[in-house]
């Protein structure tokens, strides 16, 4: 990861990495691609008659691809989280959907996150997309946590939970984001020259139903699960760790990490993240 301090901010990339992974995987030389996944490609596991491409390359590339994700660059979480399922058993679909996201590094591998000196409060948003690319009735959750206009850290992931409605999803997801804002309050307990009290972190969430829902006391629907959920936003609420509001979906800095959008998605997306070149 390479560190470069500027008059308004520190910017984090790693463009030797990207630029590495692509020649090492013979893509330094295609045509690039404006999105990382494209958002009429369904990919399901294959059958036990398919033919199995190329395996341990398409492991070795979803291993590198993961540093990247994980360090700097958000951006190809949700497409890199759904290429991973398929490491043990890929297809020549899987291929093209890997060979897809090379193709978008290739176009924006000086991408790197820039942080600026304020707003210096966390901040977080929550998403979830029900059931749409998975073929196990598993939902996506994604979240995101910014500071200093840049991202601090970031998740996509497949539910563990079946979500029974639009609602239920968003439920889960909001309380994998809140776990996350009360680990991410208590490191900040940890530094000294932290300014204290600790605000509580606001969460920014686009369902109106799933809102509702935490903000009621009670939880009268049949599903234990989906009740531990709730019990658990509910409490983070109660004591002040966190806050929830409503956001527009268009607005929702955790759409990328739930489902594949367009061109213009992926830039404003990006750009609210904190992603940007370092030659701009």
């Amino acid at each position: 990861m390479k560190i470069t301090k500027t008059c308004d901010g520190i910017y984090l990339d790693q463009s030797h990495y990207v630029e590495k992974i692509l020649r090492k995987y013979n893509f330094h030389d295609h045509k690039s691609v404006a999105t990382p996944f494209d958002s009429s490609v369904h990919l399901f596991p294959v059958n036990n008659d398919d033919e199995i491409f190329n395996q341990k390359d398409y492991a070795s590339i979803i291993g590198s691809l993961r540093y990247a994700t994980d360090c700097t660059r958000p951006d190809i979480a949700y497409a890199v989280g759904v290429l991973s399922r398929f490491t043990s058993k890929p297809s020549k679909d899987h291929w093209l959907a890997i060979e897809r996201v090379m193709r978008y590094l290739i176009g924006t591998k000086n991408y790197g996150l820039f942080y600026k000196k304020y707003p210096a409060v966390i901040e977080a948003f929550s998403d979830a997309d029900w059931n749409t690319l998975s073929g196990d009735s598993l939902s996506t959750t994604g979240y995101i946590f910014t500071l200093g206009s840049g991202a601090i850290c970031w998740k996509s992931k497949k539910q563990t939970i079946i979500a029974n409605s639009t609602m239920e999803a968003e439920l889960i997801a909001l309380a994998s984001a809140s776990e996350e804002a009360n680990w991410l309050r208590g490191l900040l307990y940890e530094i000294p020259l932290w300014e204290k009290p600790i605000p509580p972190i606001l969460i920014h969430c686009d369902s109106t139903a799933a809102i509702g829902r935490v903000k009621n006391r009670y939880y009268n629907g049949k599903s234990r699960p989906i009740r531990r959920k709730h019990s658990t936003v509910r409490s983070y609420l109660s004591s002040g760790i966190i806050t929830v509001d409503y956001i527009k979906s268009n607005d929702n800095l955790a759409d990328p990490f739930t489902k594949a959008l367009a061109k213009d998605r992926v830039w404003n997306t990006s750009r609210g993240m904190g992603l940007k070149s370092i030659e701009s």
